[in-house]
């Protein structure tokens, strides 16, 4: 087997392994961030489940970290104090981005992973299956339910040679996205072998696992080899160690090869992660704001590479330098070594360990401003900057472009080693253990924490008018804009829903409200980008019935039926160019229609004038029933009677 099959086959619960079928597989482990952990320990509280059932369950304070009011601070009192009841850690905020902290402290080789954020795999890098998911699938697998997927086909990325030097990680990364698009890892686990996966260290490998999110793969993984167990023995946590390796004569669905020996600098241009193209075709441009950080970017050896290259320089007068490590852990090394010092000397602006402006909490750029970023999405206005251009690149690139104030390949400049510190600075006290008598401990809920919307069962007859026509690649930022006005409203739908799909069309949700809800068309690749849920949530509140699209994102769909909305399956692309903003669509028969819909009998909606749109819903027996119960929650409320 290889180590995908691996993995799956000591946490397989249900299902055939067989690519395309639904496998239920056991949770070890899960983490939450504060943007989406609200939700989720809403729905958490609503199973009525008393304590965690994971080996392990980890809430993180590390997106809306801005105390621009009361919102924010009140949703970290409510995750601190229903953490503490129902037996979760709780990472404060100030002590690291999740993902960055997760690796550091609780990836273990072998074990599952499930978090309420897309960028969950980066765990991937030291052998875990790490996936990224809902909050309500969140919720479920820490009340002791399986977590179910597609079996994905499993993909060999070959690495081969080494990477030159000043060229990184991110370019292998940049060049995966660059052959295979945003849409090529969908259904597929990107598995990472051959002889160039021992040159590069733990960090190197997060950062390649961090961005196969944006493949839109259900995970990656690399192996656990010398490396891996090296990095574990640096954190003081050998014992967490084990070795994992698929073997000898393993197979695979398909192969990409990456010679790192023949990588050039590169960086993903503006507006998605797949518009790749070499520094050298970009550079002497112009640049305004580099912001170097993030999950993607803020180990301790990417920051000591940036320190490299700044010290004894200055940032140019028409750059605006900021810098997050991405945990205290890096940020007090940092301090500790000197590097820190040889950044702010430089001109560098220090942010505290947070997402911050990858999420958009702060650092919008100025108006038609060039930005560099570290990071590892660039969708239109996420900034917060809609004429910005953000380019996606390495640290040593946002470094070199840095001091000179021009895009620069970083080759032009001296040579930095990657550093593989033999002992990591280890200080958990931020990270606060629950009660051990959680019924003791009082939660917290401020007024901004508004009771999050239910699905109702499917009705025989679903109708309503089509509300809104989109494009291809409508990411989930597009669908519930993720902004740092909006960030603080992560627990109020009501609030939500009223920005919902407006950088679409910003009457949108006046028109779903008049309209007393509808359906919704877009493109190719329908919901990519973050797992937030409230995706499904807003349009949940404003009486979405059903999403037409020619394809899904697989997390989207995932939170679509969790929470009772059709995921809709165009048959026919022709349908999408002959459907008009406007039109009356209704479902006959729903109900026996989404029964059917599991041996793969097409879903039809009438217009108006008769005509039939043929929809192809993929879905399980397990979905159909959550479909026809009105969601997740309800078939489980349903289940448990």
């Amino acid at each position: 087997m290889n180590i995908t099959e691996k993995l799956i086959a000591s946490h397989l619960v249900s299902g055939e392994m067989k690519a395309g079928e639904e496998i239920a597989i056991r949770i070890d482990q899960t983490l939450t961030q504060d943007s989406t952990g609200t939700m989720a320990y809403l729905q958490f509280e609503a199973l009525g489940v008393p304590r965690v059932k994971t080996k392990r369950s980890v809430a993180y304070i590390d997106h809306n970290t801005l105390q621009a009011g009361f919102e924010n601070a009140d949703d970290h009192k409510y995750i601190q104090t229903v953490t503490k009841k129902h037996g979760i850690h709780f990472s404060r905020p100030g002590n690291g981005i999740c993902h960055q902290v997760h690796l550091e402290r609780f990836s273990r080789p072998g074990e599952t992973l499930l978090g309420s954020d897309s960028h969950t795999p980066t765990c991937g890098a030291v052998g875990m299956l790490a996936i990224g998911a809902g909050g309500l699938d969140v919720a479920v697998a820490m009340g002791g339910g399986a977590y179910h997927v597609l079996m994905p086909k499993v993909t060999r990325v070959l690495l081969k040679g080494a990477l030159p030097p000043m060229v990184a990680a991110k370019d292998i990364i940049l060049a995966v996205l660059k052959k295979l698009s945003v849409k090529g890892g969908v259904g597929r686990v990107m598995e990472y072998q051959g002889e160039g996966v021992a040159t590069l260290s733990v960090p190197e490998r997060a950062t390649i696992t961090n961005m196969g999110a944006e493949l839109g793969a259900t995970t990656s993984v690399f192996p656990s080899d010398e490396v891996t167990k090296q990095f574990f023995e640096a954190q003081g946590r050998l014992a967490d160690w084990s070795p994992l390796e698929a073997d000898a004569d393993a197979r695979y669905d398909e192969t990409v090869e990456i010679d790192l020996s023949a990588l050039v600098p590169l960086a993903a241009c503006p507006h998605s992660p797949d518009n790749v193209a070499p520094i050298s075709e970009l550079a002497g441009k112009k640049v305004n704001q580099v912001a170097i950080g993030s999950c993607t970017n803020s180990s301790l050896a990417d920051m000591m590479k940036v320190a490299a290259i700044l010290k004894g320089r200055t940032v140019a007068e028409n750059v605006s330098l900021v810098i997050a490590p991405g945990s205290r852990q890096v940020l007090t090394m940092l301090a500790q070594n000197g590097a820190l010092a040889d950044m702010t000397a430089a001109g560098a602006r220090i942010l505290e360990s947070a997402c911050g402006p990858c999420i958009g909490m702060g650092q919008a750029p100025a108006t038609d401003a060039v930005s560099l970023r570290t990071f590892n999405r660039n969708f239109f206005g996420r900034s917060g900057t809609k004429s910005a251009e953000v380019y996606l690149v390495s640290p040593e690139t946002a470094a070199a472009s840095a001091v000179t104030g021009v895009i620069t390949d970083p080759r032009d400049l001296p040579a930095v080693d990657t550093i593989r510190p033999e002992k990591f600075l280890v200080n958990d006290n931020m990270v606060a253990a629950p009660a051990a008598e959680g019924e003791e401990v009082e939660v917290v809920r401020g007024p901004n924490i508004k009771p999050f919307p239910l699905g109702k069962a499917l009705p025989d007859t679903v109708s309503g008018e089509l509300l809104l026509k989109v494009g291809d690649n409508i990411t989930t930022d597009h669908i519930m804009p993720s902004t740092a006005a909006l960030l603080p409203f992560r627990s109020n739908i009501p609030h939500l829903a009223e920005y919902c799909l407006t950088p679409c069309d910003p009457d949108f949700p006046k028109r779903a409200q008049e309209k007393q809800g509808g359906f919704v068309l877009g493109g190719t690749n329908y919901g990519q980008g973050s797992s937030r849920e409230h995706a499904a949530l807003a349009p949940l509140y404003l009486g979405v019935k059903g999403v037409l699209a020619k394809s899904f994102a697989r997390i989207h769909a995932a939170n679509l039926v969790n929470n009772g909305i059709l995921p809709l399956q165009l048959c026919d692309e022709a349908d999408y160019e002959a459907l008009e903003q406007g039109e009356a669509l209704t479902i006959e028969n729903a109900r026996a229609q989404v029964e059917a819909a599991v041996a793969g009998t097409p879903v039809v909606l009438k217009t108006a004038a008769g005509r039939e749109i043929r929809t192809q819903l993929n879905i399980s027996d397990r979905q159909a029933a959550m479909l026809l119960a009105g969601g997740l929650l309800n078939a489980t409320r349903e289940q448990a009677k």
